[in-house]
């Protein structure tokens, strides 16, 4: 028997492919898993160039994204308050403001995709708008809560939290527009086939390579990678063992109300797990057992992410509520057949 397992990854550029599934497999087994392990690498249909071997993903949440977050984050206001003749926007921009930007740009891009002409500054992005206020207005709420504050007299800051507010309100603003661009022009952009033509494939060669005796298949989503999965998974035709949701925004009504078929545990399915952090705010909401029937096969888990936006796929998978059920189901193959 011949386990395989396939990941896919979510929202934003990302590194090279064989960088992107190495990482990913050091995180879940600790070492490199080829042989093993595929990966569903759609990020260049959205994103012309992968990030630099050295440079981190900013939406992994780490530290060495938040001077080019900011400075990004200033660049845009500074030309929006140019071209609209207004005063530079403050260091912290009104979360209703960045929720009108981002919604607006989604918007340029849904009205290009359909070949019309709306979608000026102060669009909105449509459908899925209620989940990008609810993202963004957690994300604020989230920054301003987790930001080190001095104790009683000269006690130092408590390390747990390095990041000042203003550069825990960039990464999450980063994870929000990008996942939030991303998601919209997966369902409206025209990108959506594309994406899921990238993870059948992926697929169709991990099914190959099971062999004829059909080793276990393991199938991992991130963020809008889990979203693409699932809807590949649904059409049917698959038999997997085990499907992994991490950080995903699957459970929210606004998502749902697009999917291509109604909620369900995908036919071929044997085990659903779906795990979150609380404060991830791209899965809001964090169950999905009410939402995909039937719910016996389906197990919703929060878990802790402690990447500084609580949704890096590295700290995901290497949480042992994880990786251990991953290992089980792939560990059969080394068992009598």
């Amino acid at each position: 028997m011949r386990p395989q397992i396939v990941y896919v990854h979510g929202s934003g550029p990302k590194p090279r492919a064989a960088l992107l599934r190495a990482q990913w497999d050091r995180a879940l087994f600790g070492h490199g898993a080829d042989g093993t392990s595929r990966l569903a690498y759609w990020a260049p249909l959205l994103h012309s160039e992968p990030l630099p071997d050295r440079e981190p993903d900013p939406l992994e949440g780490l530290p060495g994204a938040v001077a080019e977050t900011e400075a990004e984050t200033e660049a845009e206001a500074e030309a929006e308050a140019e071209a609209e003749a207004e005063l530079p926007a403050p260091p912290l921009e009104d979360p209703a403001r960045f929720v009108e930007r981002t919604a607006a740009a989604a918007a340029r891009v849904r009205a290009a995709a359909e070949g019309g002409a709306r979608g000026g500054l102060g669009a909105r992005g449509g459908p899925l708008d209620g989940w990008l206020s609810d993202m963004a207005y957690l994300a604020e709420a989230l920054a301003l809560a987790e930001e080190p504050r001095p104790g009683p007299g000269e006690e130092p800051l408590p390390k747990a939290l390095p990041l000042p507010r203003p550069a825990r309100t960039a990464l999450f603003r980063l994870l929000v527009r990008h996942t939030f661009e991303d998601v919209h022009a997966y369902f409206f952009g025209g990108f959506g086939p594309a994406v899921r033509q990238v993870v059948a494939e992926t697929l169709d060669a991990a099914e190959e390579a099971r062999g004829a005796d059909g080793g276990p298949l393991v199938v991992i989503g991130h963020s809008l990678g889990s979203v693409a999965a699932y809807e590949v998974l649904a059409a049917g035709g698959r038999e997997v063992d085990l499907f992994v949701t991490l950080g995903s925004p699957l459970g929210i009504a606004e998502v749902q109300d697009h999917l291509g078929v109604p909620p369900a545990v995908p036919p071929g399915t044997a085990l659903w797990l779906n795990a979150s952090d609380a404060r991830d705010v791209v899965a809001l909401d964090h169950t999905l057992r009410p939402d995909y029937a039937p719910p016996g096969r389906i197990t919703d888990l929060l878990v802790a992410n402690a990447s500084a936006n609580h949704h890096g796929i590295g700290e995901y998978l290497s949480n042992p509520l994880v990786r251990e059920p991953v290992r089980r189901v792939l560990d059969r193959a080394a068992g009598p057949a």
